[in-house]
């Protein structure tokens, strides 16, 4: 049986939720994986709304669409990061309050425990999502890092996340960390430090999106061989670098996507450089079967033929694990 093929709406969240499960089930999707902003999946109204997250569902119903996860990526950010002005953009107003970046660190966290009460009300297991980093701004090491601040980094995102971690589990919902530069793991060296920081804890793994993986040069495929037990939910996202030298480079050289000089950019399903097949046979590997979510970005394409073309090509490329061997059928007594 295949997985089911969603939508993350949160490249969407400027539109009604109803609009978007509208285009979604035209593009052809099974489902969506509902963004904590916009009208698609609010924390506060789940947990005070007798009849709320019913609605939701309801509403995805008329559509013949389901839905597997939630993502509060946005939130999740500010827990961890060195709070400035940036993230009031990206918060709710009542996470932001008076801006003191304390304060909204320990907002941030109370939200995420929210999220995980609203997720096991929606009646789903998993919610995607950051987790921020305090340590990210010190990547390039020079002036030289010491050792020890490192080291408090990742005991500052385990003495922040345990916590709420603990309200997962208290509610039987798992929380997917998308590993993503910015975020306390944005490679799988820092992935194995960060589940190191937390005991392993059954709670916490990863939201998988091989396009983070390919333009910094980290082996996508490998990070599923190493993680397998703890890919909780897949994001099919492509991403495009150049084989010839750029003007910029990983960092993007400040400028914004879409400029010439770039030397990678997010591209629609199929059209940068991610072996998805490949990333398949690892998934079958290791026994995933929940959804292949489509995290839609492309600077240069219109974005509902885009969502299209990969909803088709997921399906396309997605194939389930074989049951047998191939030859078993010659093997003697």
């Amino acid at each position: 049986m295949s997985r089911p093929v969603t939508l993350f709406t949160g490249q969407w969240a400027d539109l009604p939720l109803e609009t978007v499960a509208k285009k979604a089930r035209e593009f052809g999707f099974d489902g969506l994986e509902l963004a904590c902003w916009g009208d698609h999946f609010d924390v506060a109204r789940a947990l005070s709304e007798d009849n709320y997250c019913q609605g939701q569902r309801n509403l995805l119903a008329r559509y013949g669409l389901k839905v597997f996860a939630i993502s509060n990526h946005l939130v999740g950010q500010a827990v961890c990061d060195r709070v400035d002005e940036r993230h009031k953009s990206i918060i709710p107003a009542h996470v932001w309050g008076d801006g003191k970046p304390e304060g909204v660190s320990e907002r941030a966290a109370n939200e995420m425990k929210d999220t995980a009460h609203a997720a096991a009300k929606l009646g789903v297991k998993t919610v995607a999502g950051f987790t921020g980093s305090s340590i990210w701004h010190l990547l390039y090491s020079f002036p030289p890092v010491p050792d020890a601040w490192i080291d408090a980094g990742y005991r500052d995102f385990a003495a922040r996340w345990n916590p709420i971690l603990d309200v997962f589990d208290e509610v039987g919902v798992r929380f997917a960390l998308e590993v993503h530069p910015t975020e306390i793991a944005f490679d799988i060296s820092s992935a194995v430090r960060a589940l190191e920081a937390v005991g392993n804890r059954p709670t916490f793994g990863f939201n998988y999106d091989p396009s983070h993986f390919g333009y910094q040069r980290v082996d996508y495929a490998a990070f599923i061989d190493r993680f397998a037990d703890r890919i909780f939910h897949v994001h099919m996202k492509d991403v495009w670098w150049s084989e010839t030298p750029k003007p910029s480079g990983v960092f993007g050289g400040h400028l914004p996507f879409g400029h010439p000089d770039r030397s990678w950019e997010f591209r629609s399903l199929g059209r940068g450089r991610v072996d998805f097949e490949e990333i398949i046979r690892r998934l079958n590997a290791a026994g995933y079967d929940g959804p292949l979510s489509v995290e839609w970005e492309d600077i240069g394409m219109d974005r509902e033929h885009g969502a299209k073309e990969a909803c088709a090509f997921v399906r396309s490329v997605d194939f389930p694990p074989a049951r047998a061997a191939f030859d078993s059928a010659f093997a003697r007594e």
